[in-house]
């Protein structure tokens, strides 16, 4: 995939449907937005653009959670 694409280059049409396609499969098998831009050679803006249009819902970031704790009874 990403031997096929400059960098910087305008992705239109059916390639980027089928971009769209990889990336929203990778993504949902686990792989990050930043690693799938690093594989790519894009940025993390476009990738989450191309994710966001083929319509995954994004992860949220993890870490720490911050709020009340749960109290066990």
């Amino acid at each position: 995939m990403a031997e096929t694409l400059k960098k910087g280059s305008r992705v239109t049409g059916a390639a980027r449907e089928k971009l769209a396609a990889d990336l929203k499969k990778k993504y949902d098998s686990g792989a990050s937005i930043r690693a799938l831009a690093e594989e790519t050679g894009r940025s993390y803006g476009f990738v989450h653009r191309m994710l966001s249009e083929s319509g995954v819902s994004l992860r949220g970031r993890g870490g720490a959670t911050r709020g009340k704790k749960a109290t066990s009874a």
